[in-house]
């Protein structure tokens, strides 16, 4: 059975699975959906249009699905959808998409969203990231699948960071970070790639040096971009863990970290 607090405020037009926990004074708003097994705390707000998987955690005084934070919005229906098992520790902040993007923001699955992280409208966030306490996602920002984000590092509305990529605290990127590259500073600069999480998500020796090969072909080779590219995909025909940083580079629009 759901188990609701009494002081908990939920609009009638929200759906919870028979087994949801909403704690004292949670709001949940109208157009809400929350799937099994998802625990709201105290104080904690989600209003809609939000769509939530299976098993995730909102924890006290986390606002999920408000506007968005953009000064064009004029109140248009836009929304917020979230997969399964995602955490949202206190004071986190996620908002709606607006009309001007993709009027969705989204997030995938297994996230840890620390205390006082953010998550700007029109974002994208793939699955098994972590955003340390105080993160914050520009507008529009894309985070592929294992970023992990230092306490306190932002990231500028419209750029595209990497799969397995990793920010240290403080850093502020304002470019396209590629897969796996490590970078810290403001502006962030690239530092090597992550292979202490590469190793700890079960990559192989070999597969960590020919990322590190990879990495020294588009940053140290001296080749241009388009070069670069040229030589990257060749490494991947024989290297498919190298094909993350082919993949990438079409996709980039605010140039690459440098």
């Amino acid at each position: 059975m759901a188990t609701i607090h009494p002081t908990a405020i939920i609009d009638p037009s929200a759906e919870l699975a028979a087994d949801v926990t909403v704690g004292p004074y949670a709001v949940i708003g109208e157009r809400v959906t929350l799937g099994p097994g998802c625990r709201v705390g105290p104080h904690a707000v989600i209003l809609g249009p939000t769509r939530m998987g299976a098993g995730n955690e909102v924890w006290q005084f986390a606002s999920i699905g408000d506007v968005p934070q953009d000064k064009k919005y004029a109140g248009e229906e836009t929304f917020l959808e979230i997969g399964d098992r995602n955490r949202f520790r206190e004071c986190c902040t996620v908002n709606r998409g607006t009309v001007t993007g993709a009027t969705v923001t989204r997030i995938g699955s297994d996230n840890l969203f620390m205390a006082y992280t953010h998550v700007a409208h029109d974002c994208v966030v793939g699955n098994h990231c972590v955003l340390a306490n105080y993160a914050t996602l520009g507008g529009h920002v894309e985070l592929d699948d294992h970023v992990i984000l230092g306490g306190y590092a932002g990231i500028h509305q419209f750029c595209k960071i990497g799969a397995h990529a990793f920010l240290a605290n403080n850093a502020a990127a304002t470019r396209d970070v590629p897969p796996y590259v490590m970078v810290a500073g403001a502006p962030a600069e690239p530092k090597g790639i992550n292979a202490e999480g590469l190793r700890r998500r079960g990559f192989s020796a070999a597969q960590i040096a020919n990322i590190k090969a990879a990495y020294k072909v588009l940053y140290r080779s001296g080749l241009k971009l388009a070069e670069a590219s040229v030589e990257l995909a060749r490494l991947a025909a024989t290297q498919p863990e190298v094909g993350a940083f082919v993949e990438f580079l079409p996709r980039v629009t605010r140039s690459l970290v440098r």
